[in-house]
């Protein structure tokens, strides 16, 4: 076993291939127009519910099936009684946290380098900001000892077949991984093309006692907005890679193909297979780009004004005057109440009622009392305005 950085070579693939040039065309062409037609307010109330959704399927990912109403009801301060769905519930809010603060940190212009050591490590630390100890706790099958948050690991570990670097070597290992995946100057494509190698190899090594692959999604998750990607938090690559292409056992075999040691002289000049790491690339662009596609259908204007109208059309305490309101705040992205009997075309109390009966539902809401409206996603009503999003909500 190889102890020094070169270990996790090639890092970046040699050269690229058509097939992969055309996807990563598609791509960036796919997410820049995904959501363009949403009013921003719209298009923020859906990046809420995005990452939701990213924290459902990192967490499946993890064997955990926390639902979407537990993780929203935690978002709210509110646990379950259960001793291990509240520790899910927990770990669940802290996701989406963390995938908030990403996200306000890409809108402000402040997202650091995704790969950096520093930030992998605030990734971490983050992720377990006041965790209870039990969450802390790690059992490596010799002993169990409390997780340091944001702290490299001191012990060495094995992961199923593959044994990481040693302990001792990750932080070697970790300034090697940050030179290699720097995306400043970098051109779109490369940066695109980092995104699953990094993905994979941070993976490799392994750095951290607990929570590598959570750590992996949210800083694959900053890397896609650094790459021009991202579409504003408007999909997920949690989703895609939980579900596959064909199969939900894809991930775990992708990544194991692309732990194979290089097979000759003509597998690339690394430690690694560069044919494995091209294989995994093009499988994990593929993905996502099958996400952004997925989403677009989702989130297009006019399939999501249908939607709403649907849902009030079958919500019996709901009057079909809230389908006007709800299609004026999708197009304009907020409503003040003094135009509701304007947009409704009922009388001041009349309007009044319709406006509070969307509000009681979730469909609607403002930062004040007496705020500007703005359209809202409930979780309750996913599974009939974004159906397929979850296999089960």
């Amino acid at each position: 076993m190889i102890e020094h950085p070169s270990r996790i070579e090639p890092a970046r693939l040699d050269e690229t291939p058509e097939r992969i040039t055309d996807l990563i065309a598609e791509l960036s062409s796919s997410s820049a127009i995904l959501g363009r037609a949403l009013h921003p307010r719209a298009a923020l109330s859906l990046a809420d519910l995005v990452r939701i959704m990213n924290t459902y399927y990192s967490n499946l990912i993890e064997g955990h099936n926390t639902r979407p109403l537990e993780i929203q009801r935690a978002l709210e301060g509110s646990f379950d009684d259960n001793f291990e769905r509240r520790n899910l519930q927990k770990e669940a809010a802290a996701h989406v946290r963390v995938q908030a603060k990403i996200d306000r940190l890409m809108a402000a212009g402040e997202l650091p380098e995704p790969a950096s050591k520093a930030f992998i490590c605030w990734l971490h630390r983050e992720f377990y900001l006041d965790a209870p100890v039990d969450l802390l706790k790690v059992d490596d099958g010799q002993d169990s000892f409390l997780m340091q948050p944001g702290e490299w690991r001191k012990k060495d570990v094995s992961v199923g077949r593959h044994i990481p670097p040693s302990s001792s070597c990750v932080e070697e290992f970790m300034d090697h991984f940050a030179s290699r995946y720097r995306l400043e100057g970098m051109g779109m494509s490369a940066k695109i093309l980092s995104i699953p190698a990094a993905h994979h190899r941070f993976n490799f090594i392994h750095p951290f006692p607990d929570g590598n692959g959570r750590v992996s999604r949210l800083m694959s998750h900053a890397m896609a907005l650094k790459a021009g990607i991202g579409a504003h938090g408007l999909w997920s690559i949690s989703r895609g890679l939980a579900r596959g292409l064909e199969s939900r056992l894809e991930y775990k075999q992708m990544m194991d193909l692309a732990d194979s040691p290089r097979a000759g002289d003509l597998d690339g000049r690394g430690n690694l297979s560069q044919r494995a790491l091209l294989e995994f690339t093009e499988w994990f662009l593929k993905v996502c780009l099958d996400q952004i596609t997925f989403m677009s259908s989702l989130f297009s204007l006019d399939t999501l004004g249908q939607r709403l109208s649907i849902y009030v059309e079958r919500t019996e305490d709901l009057k079909p005057e809230s389908q006007d309101l709800l299609m004026e705040a999708l197009i304009r992205g907020e409503v003040p109440r003094g135009d509701v009997p304007r947009i409704t075309r009922l009388p001041e109390r009349s309007a009044r009622r319709v406006l509070n009966s969307l509000i009681a539902h979730g469909l609607l809401r403002s930062d004040t009392p007496k705020g500007s409206l703005n359209l809202s996603f409930p979780v309750a009503a996913l599974e009939r305005l974004f159906p397929r999003l979850y296999p089960e909500t």
